[in-house]
């Protein structure tokens, strides 16, 4: 169920992407213009993040979803029937604050009934849709766009909003008590205890740099295959859709391995992984031996660590103080796609995109490693599962909480 609410919102932030330039023909819009419609998504995402989590805990977990389907839903409609790219643009905004109503309720949903062990595992399949939304929307985009035309991708984004909205309306149940108003004193209070935890910040920072990070490929994709590379547009989808193979792999493995390894040990091996990754992608670019198979097994090498780094890192932040989960999620998210939205943008400085996106991943794995590093020597609440065992590393270190 949340697996479908929270694709609604990652599904739509690329799917867009194949049908760019001939809607832009169809409004008499610019490729700036156009490109606008991707940048705003993000950023709608983003601000959505801070806006649930604190109105979830007001009202419960289940009005504030269903306040962001009905808003996805409507701006979908308007995005849909949009005659020009002004309130395309608009619309797109919209239709992100109310689809990243899954991202942050997703998650912390799974926090209010899950112990820590099973919630790593199921927020590894939550994960794997945030991750795997932008490289299987192009592939979706493309086909809607070759067979029936650039307008139905919105369409079938609204249906889906509007399927959404139905399902939590009828089958969703509560999962969390609600205060029964939003009390702004409280909510800037929490977010400046948050923002003032160096292991909040560094979960946050180490989490989004490592996962989506990866959105700068995705952006890039096109450029560096068709470009520089000279594949054939139709192409690029399929490169893409490995990604979810390597991402899957990820989380499988993180839902095999971490009662045997534990969620710190594991979470700092994975993001390893990453930066390998993306130190073997720039040292290929600079070597000058890029090609589709070694740039791709650089990516999907990063890629790997992002479905073993995202699930822990996310449940450690979320788990720094219980009494704030919903704002914490909402932060983290906000942080999560906020990175992601400036690496999007950075990958698309210069005229080489497999250099600039190269560089892009690089820096963000080695910001990751500082940043969870960092995180970790902050955390005095941390927890390690292993076997059934939660290990804490407060004043009672040592013991086992059963």
């Amino acid at each position: 169920m949340l697996v479908m609410i929270t694709l609604a919102g990652t599904l739509a932030m690329h799917i867009f992407v194949p049908a760019l330039p001939i809607a832009g023909q169809a409004l008499d819009a610019d490729n700036a213009q156009m490109q606008l419609t991707i940048s705003v998504y993000i950023l709608g995402l983003a601000i959505g993040q801070l806006f649930y989590g604190p109105l979830s805990d007001a009202l419960g977990r289940r009005p504030a979803l269903m306040l962001g389907m009905l808003i996805y839903s409507v701006a979908g409609v308007v995005a849909w029937q949009a005659q020009s790219v002004e309130v395309l643009i608009a619309a797109r905004f919209f239709q992100a604050f109310g689809g990243c109503a899954g991202l942050a309720l997703g998650r912390a949903m799974i926090r209010d009934t899950a112990a820590p062990d099973r919630a790593v595992q199921r927020l590894a399949v939550l994960n794997l849709v945030v991750a795997i939304g932008p490289a299987l929307a192009p592939l979706v985009g493309t086909l809607l766009t070759a067979t029936l035309g650039w307008r139905t991708v919105l369409l079938a984004l609204c249906m889906m909003g509007i399927g959404n909205l139905l399902f939590v309306w009828r089958l969703m149940p509560e999962t969390a008590k609600a205060s029964g108003r939003v009390d702004a004193p409280r909510l800037a209070r929490e977010y400046r205890t948050l923002v003032r935890s160096p292991a909040f910040i560094g979960y946050a920072i180490g989490g989004g740099c490592v996962t989506t990070a990866m959105f700068a490929f995705v952006a890039s994709a096109p450029f560096i295959f068709v470009e520089q590379l000279g594949k054939p547009v139709s192409h690029v989808a399929f490169y893409l859709s490995a990604l979810i193979l390597s991402i899957s792999l990820g989380n499988l493995v993180t839902n095999r391995t971490i009662h045997r390894i534990g969620l710190v040990r594991l979470m700092l091996s994975a993001s390893l992984l990453s930066l390998a990754g993306g130190i073997s992608m720039l040292v290929i670019v600079l070597s000058g031996w890029t090609s589709v198979v070694t740039f791709e097994a650089s990516v999907l090498l990063f890629t790997f660590g992002v479905g073993m780094t995202g699930p822990t890192a996310l449940t450690l932040a979320v788990g720094i103080n219980p009494k704030v989960v919903g704002s914490a999620a909402g932060l983290y998210g906000f942080a999560q796609m906020g990175i992601g939205a400036l690496c999007t943008a950075l990958a698309g400085l210069g005229d080489n995109p497999a250099l600039s996106t190269a560089i892009v991943l690089a820096t963000a794995a080695v910001i990751g490693q500082i940043a969870l590093r960092t995180a970790l020597r902050f955390d005095v609440h941390r927890f390690d599962v292993q076997g059934s065992d939660v290990q804490r590393g407060d004043s009672q270190a040592g013991r086992n909480v059963r």
